[in-house]
């Protein structure tokens, strides 16, 4: 959230490709529904990130769809629930829906963890 208060267009992309690293590695363990697509969105927006040509159309609609997912996972999740509502928000604010989107099956195959200490 706090990139969001920031100025999300702000954020320089490898600072982005950490978070969502940091992101993947917290839904590594989580068995809820909904998050498996969520870990597959992270992926395709990581490889966008990491582009030297990314597609500003595709990562918007790949943050739309992160927001709508994450919002309706965020009542599962007890603990974390307002926070998950505010993120899921901002996701969506971020970017477009875009229904079209194909799901990039490649990156979703290879999420990137970051190991623990």
């Amino acid at each position: 959230m706090n990139a969001f208060n920031r100025g999300i267009e702000d954020l320089k992309p490898a600072t982005a490709v950490s978070l969502i690293e940091d992101w993947e590695t917290a839904l590594a363990d989580v068995d809820v529904p909904g998050s498996k697509g969520i870990a597959r969105d992270l992926a395709a927006l990581r490889k966008q990130l990491e582009s030297a040509t990314p597609d500003g159309e595709r990562v918007s609609a790949i943050v739309a769809r992160l927001g709508d997912a994450v919002t309706k996972i965020a009542p599962r999740a007890e603990k974390v629930t307002d926070k998950l509502t505010d993120l899921g928000e901002a996701l969506g604010d971020a970017g477009s829906a875009q229904h079209d989107e194909e799901i990039d099956e490649a990156a979703a195959a290879a999420p990137r963890r970051k190991k623990a200490a």
